[in-house]
């Protein structure tokens, strides 16, 4: 109970600070989608928070699990863009930007504990 409680309030977390931060998510987007990176940021805020709160009920929280695990891969190449390219994001020290690529399997983990049966 406390791993789902803990992953549906990480990605009801995660995906409000899209809204709250969105400047910050449309940096990460890699320039080849940057023509729709408000949409992006939009679009991937709803879809973590929904995938957040449908942890929460036992009819949709295995939808959820491959709803949020589809969500990460998507937004992987954001992941890879920043690391790859450091001089677009110099404020973060390069370790850090590979250092989230791991990351994301971390969070993968996290979602799949949080939505067990």
């Amino acid at each position: 109970m406390a791993a789902r409680a803990g992953a549906a309030a990480f990605w009801v977390f995660a995906g409000a600070m899209h809204f709250v931060i969105p400047r910050q998510y449309e940096a990460i987007v890699p320039p080849s989608l940057a023509r729709w990176k408000k949409e992006l940021v939009v679009a991937s805020g709803v879809a973590e928070m929904a995938g957040g709160l449908a942890i929460v009920s036992d009819a949709t929280r295995r939808g959820a699990r491959w709803w949020l695990l589809a969500t990460l891969v998507a937004v992987y190449p954001a992941n890879i863009h920043m690391a790859l390219h450091p001089e677009r994001f110099p404020k973060i020290p390069p370790a850090l930007l590979w250092a989230r690529l791991p990351v994301q399997g971390i969070f993968g983990l996290l979602t799949w504990h949080g939505t067990r049966p």
